[in-house]
């Protein structure tokens, strides 16, 4: 996840549609949660995590400070729907995902507060490409370092079954109530 702040703030810029769809936000929030193997391709956990943060700014009417969105480290995934798996596990708790996946830019690290990712590879990656970036802003870390159930990684339900995405589901959800939380 990303962070807006600062003088970014309120700006119109391209965004993850390619058109202005930055919102004015007092936070912005750009979910970047990936894994090593097949969900580096931003259509797994990242997807369900940006539904479940975006449902939870939404149910506590702060949604317009925020800026909700996720990317991939690699390009497999890049213009596709996210996993049908997913999609019905969020489904049937209440939430729909309208998602593209798409690769993590220069600008994503130069223009949010915290990227927010899904397992240590990623953590490896993201950390190496930001040190490549000057002025990088962002704060990358592990989206489990939020987990009350101390469960520091998320793994990838590609290769699983319908309990795997639904275990994804629920660290998302604890994890992201606890990042809302300390965010205020």
């Amino acid at each position: 996840m990303l962070f807006q702040g600062g003088a970014e703030r309120g700006n119109k810029k391209d965004g993850p549609s390619g058109v202005n769809d930055v919102p004015s936000a007092e936070h912005s929030l750009y979910l970047h949660f990936l894994s090593s193997k097949s969900d580096s391709g931003n259509i797994c956990r990242s997807p369900i995590a940006e539904a479940v943060f975006r449902k939870l700014v939404t149910e506590e009417n702060i949604e317009k400070q925020w800026r909700i969105d996720s990317a991939a480290t690699s390009t497999y995934e890049i213009g596709n729907p996210p996993d049908y798996r997913g999609q019905n596990c969020v489904r049937k708790h209440g939430i729909t995902m309208n998602h593209i996946a798409r690769q993590v830019t220069k600008d994503d690290f130069l223009t949010f507060d915290y990227i927010l990712c899904m397992d240590e590879s990623n953590l490896r990656d993201l950390k190496r490409k930001s040190n490549q970036i000057q002025n990088c802003k962002a704060h990358i870390e592990l989206l489990g370092s939020y987990d009350p159930q101390k469960q520091l990684i998320i793994e990838d339900p590609y290769y699983g079954n319908d309990d795997d995405f639904e275990t994804v589901y629920q660290q998302c959800l604890r994890c992201c109530k606890e990042f809302l939380e300390k965010s205020h």
